[in-house]
This record gives structure tokens, sequence and C-alpha cells, in this order.
């Protein structure tokens, strides 16, 4: 569990009083870093532990998904993931439609539904690197890195928010993706590879996605800034893959060729910046739905 989640984090005994009242047996652990969190999770699975719950919000999923994938040589098909959101985003929870909170979260672990659903893996300047719900290059993945000096207390508010901050000063380029056997050149302004439906505290930017098809939902902002004003209106409602602005693919294999100073992120985590290549590892692990 992440303790500063959210607006308002959960303590550990909070926690352990949620899952007692509902039956759920669990050993709960507070996080104090990245690095901790990640020698939680291996250590874990070391210990033969097979079912991880996350109490926090997209980024403590992303890090423990990563120390997951990390800790097997090879994927583990009783490998089981679930999130209690208590984040300011908690986008990827929101395409299953779930009630948030503590107690809500645990009792979905009291009588599970397991999907296998598909994960993504980017390769870049950084290394490789394993998400969840959606990876963005350009202007949306500098907001994400704008909407981290916010305050807290603005909750969702901060990515819309942090988005036209980061708009501001943000320029279109020259990019290239190639989308299975489609591509695209051109002025452009974003990327979107998008495994969930929901990003940016509650967008729907990817309505028509699915999590168990093996396929991303990829799209292109291009042309000039100033369509934003006209775009993101519709990216919150969902409406906005019609808008000549948007270009829209799917596929399994991606290539991004993006200017060396365009940020990349992956469930709201800054990984680097540049070009990327970016796949789906189909049924990649069972999640709590």
């Amino acid at each position: 569990m992440n303790p500063h989640a959210g607006k308002r984090g959960a303590s550990v005994e909070e926690v352990e009083a949620t899952f007692a009242s509902h039956g759920v047996q669990a050993c709960v652990m507070a996080t104090r870093s990245v690095e901790h969190l990640r020698s939680i999770v291996t250590d874990a699975i070391a210990q033969g532990a097979q079912n991880f719950a996350i109490v926090g919000g997209d980024g403590t999923a992303h890090q423990a998904l990563n120390a997951m994938m990390d800790a097997t040589s090879a994927l583990d098909p009783d490998l089981t993931l679930s999130i209690i959101p208590s984040g300011s985003g908690s986008d990827f929870i929101r395409t299953f439609g779930h009630a948030r909170g503590l107690d809500a979260g645990v009792a979905r672990l009291t009588d599970p539904d397991l999907y296998r659903i598909d994960i993504g893996v980017v390769t870049g300047s950084f290394g490789r690197v394993y998400f969840l719900n959606a990876l963005n290059v350009g202007v949306a993945a500098a907001s994400a890195a704008r909407a981290e000096r916010l305050p807290r207390a603005l909750g969702a508010r901060r990515y819309t928010i942090a988005f036209w901050l980061a708009l501001s000063r943000f320029a279109q380029a020259t990019i290239q993706v190639d989308v299975d056997h489609h591509s695209f050149a051109g002025e452009a302004i974003n990327v979107v590879v998008a495994n969930g439906q929901f990003f940016g505290g509650g967008m729907n930017i990817a309505p028509r996605a699915t999590l168990t098809d093996g396929l991303f939902d990829v799209q292109v902002f291009h042309g000039p800034r100033r369509r934003a004003f006209s775009v993101m209106p519709r990216v919150i409602r969902g409406t906005h893959l019609t808008h000549t602005a948007v270009r829209r693919y799917i596929g399994s294999d991606i290539m991004i060729a993006a200017p060396d100073n365009w940020p990349v992120e992956a469930d709201g985590e800054i990984l680097g910046t540049g070009n990327v290549h970016v796949a789906t590892i189909a049924s990649a692990i069972n999640f709590v739905t």
C-alpha cells in the first residue's frame, strides 16, 4: 500500500481492519519508496506469493507490475493483481466501472472475478518498462510531469490544469508512427498507446479499447496546438475519435520516432525521452475485477 496516495493516505491499521472485516487474509505492507515497493514484491514472489493487492493509484500499480514481471523468468498464469484505488487518478480501474474506496475494493476480493488481461512493454533509451493502462509520447507526457508538481489537494483536476500549462510551451513536431502495417508521418503533438479506456484523471481517451484482445488503441493527435481547444473537451467525454485532428489505429506492435526532447510516460510515470518501441503481451496476468 502507498500511504501517501490520494488526498488522504490510508494507515496500515485502517487497511488491516478493512481486510479483517471482510474475512480476507493479507499481509499488509506500507511502501517507503519505489525501491522498497519493488523489494516487497520481489521478496514475496521468492517466498511463493502469487496474489497482490495494490492500495494506491496508477503509479503504485505500475511499479508493482514491473516488479512482478521482473521477478518471473516466464509469464506465470497464477500471478494475480488487484487494485484498491486510493490515488488521485486511479484511471486503470475506471475501465471496469468499479466503486472507489477501500471498503468496496476489499469487498471485491471476497468473491473475485478473474480476467486474463493484456499488458504493454515499452523499450527506449531508458530500457524496458511494462505498463498496465496507457503510454504517451508528447504533450500528454509533459503534462503528467507537470501534474506531479501541482498540489495533490487538487485531486484529479490537477491533470487537466497540468495539460493546459504544458500545452502553452509545447510545440508540434514531425514524427513517424508505425502500427503493425499502418503508418503516420507528419506534424503532431502527442501519441497515446492505450490498453485501458481512461487516463489523466478520468478522461475517456480510448472508449473502444479492451484489455483482452491483444491489441492497443493508438491515437495520433496532429496539427497545430490550437486544435487542442476543440479536441480536449471531446476527449473528456470520449467523443473525439471522429475529430479531424485525431488519427486512430489498432495494433500490437508500435514504433514511434519522435524528437529527442519529447517526454515518454506510462501509467503516469515519466520514463525518458525520444524514440520508443511498444508491444503487447497478450493475456499476461490475472486481474481481479
